[in-house]
């Protein structure tokens, strides 16, 4: 019976310990990121520029593989985030995997949106700017054939670019969370409702769309994400893996930019209100967009539980191209862990390196 209570109050001892020692490392913890201390540091992956327009730069990634697959792979980044999502941190980048699978990797990163870039139109990113960093890549690495990867809006702008110049040398295309049916945004289509919301006031008022007022409107489709991020994070603040993993992510989240004006209102208006990609009707610069021109290999990669690009309005994009060969792909999770989670490094990354591989020599 001694023995009995002795071993009960050794465990209890036991567990003090540990919560006093968690209670340590939870102080520790809160500090930092409360003052911003410490900061990981992210998008490290060494890199060239090899084009710049304005406020857009063209990267290209410095090989990590004695062995590089003859297409080049080019990352497309959307409007509203910074591309450091694609290259967080050594070992959960999606770069710097690419780059030791053997790819030739480059990024079109448009950069933050200056007052004067208020101007900028979805022509402007589908016509000129991209149809250009793509010249300069096939200049670079003597290769006509491209692999183009674009995630969220920047699958949208890949789209966009393989209807409008379908013989511009885009041979694969990967669409990551990008959404092409805005009917099925429901909740970002009852927020915006024309009844309301007056996208030509708001564009008038301010030219680019403000940072937080787009960081804003993504908290509202999820209200309660941040409270409960918050709750686990001071319930994990003792684990630095957990801390470090988390600060990462909130970094990249909070890190919002400026939408540029009239590009926001022609997304507003031709795709969120009007649905014209899918019905025909989208017309950029004059020209009618036509998604069946594009004959590129494809792969579409959808979140299951994506509360920004959901999957009733990612569905439907392979329907829409005139590619032979094309191919879906869902992933359980949700907009960011499907390219820079625990499923993307064990699912997403694997499948693109097994699918590009074949389609790249």
């Amino acid at each position: 019976m001694m023995d009995q209570v002795a071993g009960q109050g050794a465990a209890v001892g036991r567990e003090l310990r540990t919560e006093a020692e968690r209670t340590v490392q939870r102080v520790l913890h809160s500090l930092d990121v409360m003052l911003g201390r410490h900061e990981p540091a992210v998008g490290v992956t060494p890199r060239d520029v090899i084009y710049s327009r304005g406020t857009l730069r063209v990267y290209r990634y410095r090989p990590q593989a004695d062995e590089v697959y003859r297409v080049p792979v080019v990352l497309v980044m959307s409007l509203v985030s910074k591309p450091y999502i694609l290259d967080l941190v050594p070992g959960q980048s999606f770069v710097e995997y690419l780059l030791r699978q053997g790819f030739d990797v480059y990024m079109v990163d448009w950069g933050v949106p200056r007052p004067q870039d208020h101007a900028m139109k979805l022509e402007s990113y589908v016509h000129e700017l991209l149809p250009r960093s793509v010249e300069e890549i096939q200049r670079v690495s003597r290769e006509e054939d491209l692999s183009l990867v674009g995630y969220c809006m920047g699958g949208l702008f890949t789209l966009l670019f393989g209807s409008v110049f379908p013989r511009a040398g885009m041979k694969n295309m990967i669409t990551i969370a990008t959404p092409v049916d805005f009917e099925g945004m429901h909740l970002m289509r009852r927020w915006a409702d024309p009844r309301w919301f007056d996208v030509d006031r708001i564009v008038d008022t301010y030219g680019n769309v403000p940072a937080d007022m787009i960081r804003a409107s993504l908290e509202f489709l999820r209200p309660l994400d941040r409270l409960v991020g918050y709750i686990r994070l001071w319930d994990n603040l003792w684990d630095d893996n957990y801390v470090y993993n988390w600060r990462i992510r909130n970094t990249w989240a909070n890190d919002q930019i400026p939408f540029p004006g009239e590009c926001f209102k022609q997304m507003t208006k031709e795709m969120l209100w009007g649905n014209k990609l899918v019905r025909g009707e989208l017309e950029l610069g004059g020209r009618r967009v036509d998604t069946r021109q594009l004959q590129a290999s494809v792969l579409n990669t959808m979140a299951e539980f994506d509360h920004i690009a959901p999957y009733d309005s990612t569905r439907p994009l392979i329907s829409l191209v005139g590619s032979e060969d094309k191919q879906d792909l869902v992933v359980r999770g949700g907009h960011v862990s499907l390219i820079a989670g625990k499923n993307a490094v064990t699912r997403l990354w694997p499948t693109v390196h097994d699918w590009l591989s074949v389609r790249s020599v």
